[in-house]
């Protein structure tokens, strides 16, 4: 069997790992942190972007049209609703919502505010290019 060089890499090393990254419950149920994104998914070579939010009571994410991305909407806690052009939707503990690229949205906290997880395609990071002829 021939002997590992120093040099050599351990291809187990560079393999990705199953495992348990946070507990959304304590994060909603904790209330000394603010509102707005209290986790974020950073683990390096990611595919994709999950944030949980949180929303006090009457709190807004005002209306935006995500152009490029579709985003998955999973209610953690509390309740709201989920505007767009159509009407409202309402959203409730354990409520999964779809909401397509294109389309046109608000988000606001009903009462006992709300807490959601938002899971999306991962942003490509912004590159500094040359203009074309130049």
């Amino acid at each position: 069997m021939p002997e590992a060089s120093a040099t050599s890499v351990d291809p187990l090393a560079e393999q990705p790992t199953v495992r348990v990254l946070v507990d959304l419950h304590e994060l909603v149920d904790d209330s000394s942190l603010p509102s707005g994104a209290r986790w974020t998914l950073a683990e390096p070579g990611r595919q994709l972007d999950a944030n949980l939010i949180h929303l006090p009571s009457g709190r807004r994410v005002d209306t935006h049209t995500e152009p490029d991305l579709d985003v998955v909407l999973v209610v953690v806690a509390g309740g709201g609703t989920v505007g767009t052009p159509d009407g409202e939707q309402v959203l409730a503990d354990g409520k999964v919502v779809w909401l397509p690229h294109g389309t046109t949205r608000n988000v606001t906290a009903g009462n006992d505010g709300l807490s959601y997880l938002t899971i999306h395609r991962r942003r490509p990071g912004l590159q500094i290019r040359k203009r074309p002829g130049q």
